[in-house]
């Protein structure tokens, strides 16, 4: 073989090689070619997040979300697509605290986002202000599992005695009393600040609200299950985050008495706190599923009030402005 002939193999082999890293970094960096380009991205596209398969069922059911591609990123599949003309990507993090923490920051260093949307299932602690199938939109979310167990006849009590639900009768108890604890909140326009409630910044007024709410139909039925009443979108004051899902009735008591918390999850703290850290603005939408310390016959409410969470949050997504970045 004449050396010419080899010399063009090298460099057709060399050009195979280059294809084929250029393809490998596109999958580990969606945006690379466009950021190495004279171009910033175009489009900001909206974060949209959820923790778990039937969230996701939700989604992929209600088919407003189309032209769908998607890249994996860390072990997560993010999807990049459109839900009707609003630019998203959407992506679910898994439970627990950890999952949905590096889930979001992930989709936030990834992508261009400019705005988190977070919708999920939570439980009510208030049944005379939401049911399951209702949706919650809460004005501050807290960490509520953040605790310092102090021993038994500490100085310093707690805000939850345990003597407190002693039965038959209140007294002393050795497990002594649990003091909730704040959290630090790191920005990147402020120092870090110790708090305990986080503000969700309000998406819209009362006028926005009703507009927004007046042709929104619910769902009511899935597979031949329906709720007893109509469900609909209530504003709430508080929300409380943990890692453990709430069951006890007492618990729940507790949490709305001492803190006002009117629902209770494990992501919507998080979502805010780690949105706040990047200086985004969010929303949180909290479909009811179950009202806290009462069993339900209805095995289709946690879906229904899923679709429902997913619904609204689809609803305000529509109205969202599409915005664009210059180019440099």
């Amino acid at each position: 073989m004449s050396r010419i002939n080899m010399a063009v193999l090298l460099v057709v082999g060399l050009l195979l090689v280059t294809a084929k890293q250029s393809m490998q970094m596109s999958l580990r960096n969606p945006t690379a070619e466009i950021e190495t380009s004279n171009c910033k991205l175009t489009v900001l596209r909206v974060g949209l997040v959820f923790t778990s398969d039937n969230n996701e069922k939700a989604v992929i059911d209600s088919g407003l979300v189309t032209n769908i591609s998607y890249v994996d990123i860390a072990g997560r599949r993010f999807h990049v697509g459109t839900l009707k003309n609003t630019p998203i990507v959407y992506v679910k993090t898994g439970t627990q605290s950890v999952n949905v923490a590096s889930g979001v920051q992930t989709l936030l260093l990834k992508f261009n986002i400019s705005k988190i949307v977070f919708f999920g299932n939570a439980g009510s602690l208030n049944a005379s202000e939401v049911v399951p199938g209702d949706v919650a939109v809460p004005e501050a979310v807290g960490f509520t599992g953040v605790w310092e167990w102090e021993i038994f006849e500490a100085q310093n009590k707690g805000q939850l005695a345990f003597g407190h639900f002693n039965y038959p009768v209140n007294g002393e108890n050795l497990l002594g009393t649990v003091a909730y604890q704040n959290i630090t909140l790191y920005s990147p326009s402020e120092d870090p600040k110790e708090v305990f409630w986080l503000p969700v910044p309000s998406p819209w007024d009362k006028a926005a609200t009703e507009e927004l709410t007046k042709d929104l139909k619910l769902k009511e039925c899935h597979s031949g299950r329906c709720l007893p009443g109509t469900p609909k979108v209530v504003p709430v004051l508080k929300a409380s985050t943990s890692d453990f899902y709430v069951k006890n009735k007492a618990y729940g008591d507790f949490l709305l008495g001492k803190f006002k918390a009117s629902t209770a999850d494990s992501a919507s703290a998080v979502v805010a706190l780690t949105s706040l850290s990047n200086g985004k603005p969010f929303v949180v939408f909290q479909g009811i599923s179950n009202i806290v310390g009462e069993e339900s016959s209805n095995p289709e409410i946690s879906y229904i009030a899923s679709r429902n969470a997913f619904l609204m949050a689809a609803a305000f997504i529509d109205l969202l402005p599409t915005q664009r970045l210059a180019c440099e």
